[in-house]
């Protein structure tokens, strides 16, 4: 594991680790599973090919019979 020195203002400080201890956990393991969160994002390129590949496979056509529904399409459910 790999230590890192962060600067902050410490009025921030204070209360961010507030807010995680009202969450049961500490600003440290917050700060690290955020930064897991961020190296798990997929690349733009690598959500556009999976975009490419899933439309070349499904290619974009409805089931056979399908008829759009203009009014079922934009109906809003209401309350009686």
């Amino acid at each position: 594991m790999m230590n890192i020195t962060l600067s902050a203002d410490e009025e921030l400080v204070k209360k961010a680790r507030e807010y995680a201890a009202r969450q049961g956990t500490s600003l440290n393991r917050m700060i690290r599973e955020y930064m897991e969160q961020l190296a798990n994002i997929p690349e733009t390129d690598e959500i556009a090919e999976e975009f490419a590949l899933l439309a070349k496979q499904k290619g974009g056509a409805s089931p056979e019979g399908f008829v759009f529904d203009r009014e079922a399409a934009h109906k809003r459910n209401t309350i009686a």
